[in-house]
């Protein structure tokens, strides 16, 4: 059973087609056979049978010759008088397979075989013996002639449905799966966005720092080349970390994704560079594992905006899990200096990503001036969509 469908194996499909050709053979060949019903053409009434038969077994392998074949078989049987239900129906078997199985561009070929095969089936049984046999048997030929095309006619049009709808899933798939790489490509985007400008972000200050005391405080200068170099060895393992998902077979030695037991280290850095953090965990144990790097990203990436755009000034975070969501505040008083007409460039893709991290989830995201002043990021997510 597959996406709520019961799936025959290519076995069971097999003997349903044996069983199907065993029922030919003997609701067509044998009564003829056995009861002599054509006289002179006793030794040909099982041919029809024989031919349906075979190209019931081989239909799902090779559907166009079957159909060939299928076809021949009722032509025969006109031709014999013979002609009943059970020979028409190899034929809108095979015909049903090529529907299914054959590519648009071989419509063509196939309805033109179907066509002609009906015509000479119309000539066939206008000619053959029960052609003189009386109005009752020409009444009977003729509607099985009509019973004939309409069979033939739904078993195509099923066929085509049928691989209509396979194509269609098939196309549906595919786009989910495009969808899928594309989200993949966004997300790792996102993180390494998160990552290096968080990294660049501290380094640019401290580098600033270093440049400007290094003359008149060399010891000063010393500490920041150090926060410059420990930040820097920080943000290629996350890369390595984020860049080894891409690695076919190479399993390397990976550390954990960050998250909520990181955010002390968030706080640490910042304070490096002189923002001083207070942070406020309350409920880590309900936010589910899934949620933690979205909740360790969205706070890194306030605080590097703190750091890049309001320093100095202090910052607040507070993070509260809930039983049925998390929230994320991060609040600064720093005074920020807009550039062209109050957008803040430098950290506008980084509040676009932190809003489509909080899409993701069904949250809900607002980042703008605070109440009190400063710079206010405010997010919900709920645990529903994290699984």
């Amino acid at each position: 059973m597959q996406d709520g469908r019961w799936r025959l194996t290519p076995r069971q499909l097999v003997a349903i087609d044996a069983v199907l050709a065993a029922g030919v053979l003997a609701a067509d060949a044998l009564p003829t056979l056995l009861l002599g019903h054509t006289g002179g053409w006793s030794a040909l009434a099982a041919v029809p049978a024989v031919l349906g038969a075979g190209a019931l077994l081989v239909r799902r392998r090779w559907p166009g010759p079957a159909l060939v074949v299928a076809l021949l078989a009722v032509a025969l049987g006109a031709a014999a008088g013979t002609l009943s239900p059970y020979t028409l129906l190899p034929a809108a078997c095979a015909l049903y397979s090529v529907a299914v199985s054959q590519p648009r561009r071989r419509w063509v070929p196939t309805v033109a075989i179907g066509v002609l095969s009906a015509v000479g089936l119309l000539a066939m049984t206008a000619a053959g013996p029960t052609s003189g046999a009386g109005s009752a048997d020409t009444d009977r030929s003729l509607a099985m002639l009509v019973f004939a095309l309409v069979l033939l006619g739904c078993s195509w049009t099923l066929g085509r449905a049928v691989a209509d709808r396979r194509e269609y899933a098939a196309r549906l798939a595919q786009q989910a799966a495009e969808r899928a790489v594309a989200q993949e490509r966004l997300r790792l985007a996102r993180e390494m966005h998160d990552v290096v400008a968080h990294a660049l972000g501290v380094i640019a200050v401290k580098a600033g720092v270093a440049n400007h005391v290094v003359r008149q405080r060399p010891a000063e200068a010393h500490d920041a080349l150090e926060v410059i170099e420990t930040t820097s060895r920080q943000a290629l393992a996350e890369m390595r970390h984020l860049l080894g998902v891409l690695r076919d077979g190479e399993p390397g030695e990976l550390s954990p994704a960050p998250g909520l037991s990181r955010l002390g280290e968030l706080v640490d850095r910042a304070a490096v560079v002189g923002v001083p953090v207070e942070l406020s965990v309350h409920g880590a144990d309900l936010v589910p594992d899934s949620l933690g790097v979205s909740v360790y990203r969205i706070v890194q990436e306030s605080v590097t905006n703190v750091v890049k755009h309001a320093a100095p000034a202090t910052c607040r975070v507070a993070v509260t899990g809930t039983d049925t969501a998390v929230r994320i505040e991060v609040i600064d008083d720093g005074a920020r200096v807009p550039a062209g007409g109050g957008v803040l460039p430098a950290a506008g893709h980084g509040l676009i990503g932190m809003r489509e991290r909080v899409g993701a989830y069904g949250g809900s995201f607002r980042a703008g001036p605070g109440a009190g002043g400063g710079f206010a990021v405010e997010a919900v997510l709920p645990y529903g969509a994290a699984g």
